[in-house]
């Protein structure tokens, strides 16, 4: 396909905004529509932190910037993709026509296998964040599914307004494949210290009990509350990629540029899987790689090449600490600890040949951009230098004389 005049962008979070951001940056000069249902784009991770506590929605953008870069918002739901005309149609009946299409659909709230997963709230968008918020505060009662990463989060954000928080995991602790067993069993202790009680369990179904709800579990025991909320993950939304004949296998597919299994369409964030050296990769579901997968989506309308890869990067907020991982916290090696749990503490996972492979850390700013840094060049490390919170790990970035 010749140099495109026109892109249309379904779906406007951190991936299709940071498309729309990064055509831009790199001189493009044709017509941007940016199609989502709940039109002007909104940051997620404030969703069940801030936003939930009572705060308001943080735009990704001013409103001045979209005109300032030319950029159309869409309010609309787009039903059907024509990849071979690049003709999308809303709800509406209407019709938007571009060269190039990108999808950035995300995706949705995965479901509990459960009977009475009907009564179960989700937190994927800004309208659930709005449902749940009103169902918090002192004397309220919440039961969580899931204490991955949402869970956990608005299990700290309720139980800072009041509420009485259950925790329900049928693992023992959650997010080791993203922080580690170290760093994740800190953080899952929090939840004790801060008032909320934590169940190893698995939930089989859910119930109305009076006034409220009954969680009933594999052990014949129940959790009571007000509202429950199932935090299991997401599910990919690819229906509309389907539906237009585009490759789907967990994720629409696409190489490092963004490009799918038809000329005029692309796709990036949530919703996508990536084929790298002749296999598929797993999704990546977090904000830092929905960004740059956007940005490399443009790279490919453009015909030109994406960024190189970035070391992977995680965070999460709860009971005022900030927690970080970079790289892999799983790679064959060993582990190796920098202080006590708390804040300043880091866990580093060092590969079987002595380079870095991951770190994870707990309101450790600099030093976990350095870890970032040193993951990135490939060098070997000294586990002891690793080890020495003394140690400036800016340092070890340094070439030996």
């Amino acid at each position: 396909m010749s140099q495109p005049r026109s892109a249309a962008i379904i779906g406007a979070g951190p991936a299709g905004f940071s498309a729309a951001a990064e055509l831009r940056r790199r001189g493009f000069p044709g017509r941007i529509q940016l199609l989502d249902p709940d039109g002007l784009p909104y940051d997620r991770p404030p969703l069940s932190k801030a936003y939930l506590a009572g705060g308001s929605a943080t735009a990704l953008a001013e409103d001045s910037w979209y005109q300032a870069n030319a950029v159309e918002v869409v309010s609309g739901t787009a039903v059907q993709l024509h990849p071979d005309s690049g003709t999308v149609v809303l709800a509406g009946g209407e019709e938007i026509q571009a060269d190039a299409v990108l999808l950035a659909t995300g995706g949705t709230a995965r479901t509990l296998p459960v009977p009475g997963a009907e009564f179960l709230h989700a937190l994927r968008t800004r309208a659930d964040a709005d449902a749940l918020r009103g169902r918090l505060g002192a004397g309220k009662r919440l039961a969580i599914i899931g204490a991955g990463l949402i869970g956990a989060e608005v299990a700290a954000t309720a139980a800072a307004a009041g509420t009485a928080v259950v925790l329900i995991d049928p693992v023992p602790v959650p997010l080791v494949p993203a922080m580690g067993p170290e760093a994740a069993a800190y953080l899952h202790s929090l939840h004790a210290r801060n008032g909320v009680e934590t169940l190893t369990a698995l939930p089989v179904d859910v119930v109305p009990d009076g006034a409220g709800l009954a969680v009933l579990l594999e052990d014949g025991s129940a959790v009571a509350a007000d509202t429950v909320l199932a935090a299991v993950g997401m599910v990919p939304d690819t229906a509309l990629a389907e539906a237009a004949g585009l490759e789907v296998d967990d994720g629409i597919v696409v190489d490092s540029a963004g490009r799918t299994s038809h000329p005029r369409a692309y796709a990036a964030g949530d919703a996508v899987r990536l084929r790298s050296g002749g296999h598929l990769e797993r999704r990546a579901e977090h904000w830092d790689a929905a960004v740059r997968s956007g940005q490399a989506a443009a790279a490919g309308i453009l015909g030109q090449e994406p960024p190189e890869a970035a070391v992977p990067w995680f965070w999460t907020d709860r009971y005022g600490i900030h927690a970080e991982a970079v790289g892999s916290m799983t790679r064959s090696g060993s582990s190796v600890e920098r202080g006590l749990p708390g804040p300043g503490y880091m866990v580093f996972r060092v590969s079987e040949d002595g380079t870095l492979a991951g770190a994870a850390g707990i309101d450790a700013g600099n030093s976990m951009r350095a870890a970032r840094r040193l993951i990135a060049l490939g060098k070997p490390v000294d586990a002891a230098a690793l080890a020495d919170p003394k140690v400036d790990l800016r340092r070890l970035l340094r070439p030996r004389p």
